[in-house]
């Protein structure tokens, strides 16, 4: 395969380009790199004092670096979405995790095939959306793109939990970190992405290319070769810069709510804190790595004169801040992530001068932005959907004027932060509300909502508010998971063990005969919640830990049993 000019997004990757292409090039490739909960944790927007990102920081030195720069939504698929159609998840209806792009938006058009429609040829290797890869929008993928699952081999250890007992069902069973006895090639993952990526790039290119490479590093679990934990001795680790163990008073009852959560509680029971943060730092560290192998591909290569590079996180991630681990936050820490822009000169028809090298911008951006910046950039027409403005005025000069705020909406139906240039608002669906003035306060300890010197201020964003919230629409049942079936024998079925927030499964009776469904007690106790007739489905409200028995309804054989996971799923009693 041969390519000709390349534009590259790198997701939190800062890469170095080199002179400016020949003038034959009528069109640039595009490097579309994306990095999976990367916070503010690398060298260059210095989140945390022990980071080692040299490659993250080499990029950032020669592209220009966003350092205000914001997330659609706190979370993997909501963000990404935004980020890949253009639409904001207040607009689409697509809020959290546990929806499905292709029902929300099954016609929508994406980056990879918007860039096809114009003389693109758009190939991609590892997660760019939310486990999925979306096959017909690729000319190419790694792995293969009919198989939808968008990661390669990955080494993890043979037992697990390794390091973080699970304390309950309600605990993501990926929380967990410690170092494998492996080398970068054995471990695979981003290793065979990074690897697949550095051989486009070394190819001739005959044709403008569209290359996204999805990093998955630091997203949990945390597992990664030794050597990449070597440079961060427990002993050693410093707790996060933000943190303040006394940073709840002056929060409003649903801030209080989202902050303290269940993991980090867990994790400082059980002495794994500075655990977690050094499995944080190695894999940062592994990532950024991986950045490393196709940054030198690309200037080793013939198109490192011709490629725009834009790298970005989907977000970023809290470890003890507010005593909250994880995402879905709309604090900073969270909301705020790496984006750099590489544009070398005389390559693209957008920005014919290209970028200043080492360029630091402060304006307040979204991520939304990246794929109208993107046909800005390569001289082809927007996308008719696309919400936000591009980023090219602030490419060319990154103290331009900029009348634009960051919107990242969660995952509840009318609650978002708002980041202007100083200042943070964040608003909940009913009506509470934070405020934070950066500058002075960058870790967001001091919320002014009620300080009465700041009323004005509240007016402001309370007017420039989103008003408009698209219904939030669930995933059919057809699109969730499977829970585990366990055919009885006469075994007798373990009692449950409920703890955790309350959802609702669907139960699908595929037999031909009526089943009856049974809760069973902490006692092991049967408490019927009646019948399903065969070839029929009904929704049951439950928890984490459940344990439901299915009985043949005529005989009262019990027949098997459903032990509830920690989200969504669908549970099928087979057909005989």
């Amino acid at each position: 395969m041969r390519f000709r000019g390349i534009a590259i997004v790198f997701t939190l990757l800062p890469l170095l380009l080199g002179p400016a292409v020949s003038s034959e090039i009528s069109r640039p490739n595009i490097l579309f790199i994306a990095f999976d909960d990367l916070n503010d944790w690398i060298g260059c927007m210095g989140g945390h004092p022990q980071s080692v990102t040299p490659n993250l920081d080499r990029l950032a030195a020669n592209s220009v670096l966003f350092t205000n720069a914001h997330c659609p939504a706190p979370a993997c698929n909501p963000s990404r979405t935004a980020i890949f159609t253009g639409i904001a998840p207040n607009q689409s209806g697509m809020y959290d995790n546990a929806q499905k792009m292709r029902e929300i938006l099954p016609d929508e058009v994406i980056i990879p095939e918007h860039f096809r429609k114009h003389g693109y040829r758009s190939i991609g290797s590892g997660k760019m959306l939310h486990y999925f890869i979306d096959a017909p929008s690729w000319d190419e993928y790694f792995p293969e793109a009919e198989s939808e699952n968008p990661f390669p081999r990955t080494l993890y250890p043979d037992k697990r939990p390794l390091s973080l007992p699970r304390a309950g069902p309600w605990q993501y069973v990926k929380t967990d970190w410690g170092p494998l006895e492996a080398t970068d090639e054995d471990f695979g993952g981003d290793w065979l992405v990074t690897d697949w990526v550095g051989k486009q790039l070394l190819q001739e290119i005959d044709e403008p290319l569209f290359l996204a490479c999805g990093i998955y590093r630091p997203h949990e679990p945390w597992f990664v070769p030794r050597k990449y934990f070597e440079p961060f001795p427990l002993e050693d680790i410093q707790i996060p810069p933000g943190y303040k163990e006394d940073d709840l008073g002056d929060l409003p009852p649903e801030g209080k709510k989202r902050g303290p959560n269940r993991y980090f509680a867990h994790i400082q029971k059980e002495g794994q804190w500075k655990n977690g943060i050094q499995g944080y730092l190695a894999s940062i560290h592994f990532a950024d790595a991986m950045l490393g192998r196709v940054l030198d591909a690309l200037e080793k290569g013939p198109n490192r004169d011709n490629t725009i590079i834009i790298l970005w996180s989907d977000h970023g991630w809290q470890l003890g801040e507010k005593q909250h681990w994880q995402k879905f936050s709309a604090w900073r820490q969270v909301t705020r992530v790496p984006l750099m822009i590489k544009v070398p000169p005389s390559v693209a028809p957008g920005l014919p001068d290209g970028t200043k090298a080492g360029d630091v911008c402060v304006r307040p951006v979204n991520l939304l932005s990246l794929l109208p910046t993107l046909t800005d950039l390569a001289g082809i027409p927007e996308k008719e959907k696309a919400e936000a403005p591009s980023l090219v005025s602030l490419l060319k000069n990154s103290e331009a004027e900029w009348n634009h705020v960051a919107v990242t909406y969660l995952s509840d139906r009318g609650s978002f932060a708002i980041s202007d240039e100083e200042w943070r608002y964040i608003r909940y669906s009913n009506g509470e509300e934070e405020l934070y003035f950066i500058p002075e306060d960058p870790y967001e300890w001091t919320n002014l909502a009620n300080d009465s010197k700041q009323k004005d201020r509240l007016e402001y964003f309370r007017e420039i508010s989103p008003k408009n919230f698209a219904p939030k629409r669930e995933a059919t049942v057809d699109s969730l998971g499977s829970i585990t079936w366990n055919p009885l024998n006469g075994d007798n079925v373990p009692p449950s063990r409920p703890d955790g927030a309350t959802f609702k499964v669907p139960f699908l009776n595929n037999r031909n005969q009526t089943v009856e469904l049974f809760w069973i007690d902490q006692q092991g106790k049967p408490k019927s919640y009646g019948e399903i007739t065969g070839g029929k489905s009904r929704e049951q409200q439950t928890r984490p830990g459940a344990v439901w028995q299915v009985s043949d309804a005529a005989t009262g054989t019990p027949l098997g049993f459903f032990r509830i996971g920690d989200r969504r799923a669908k549970a099928v009693v087979p057909a005989e």
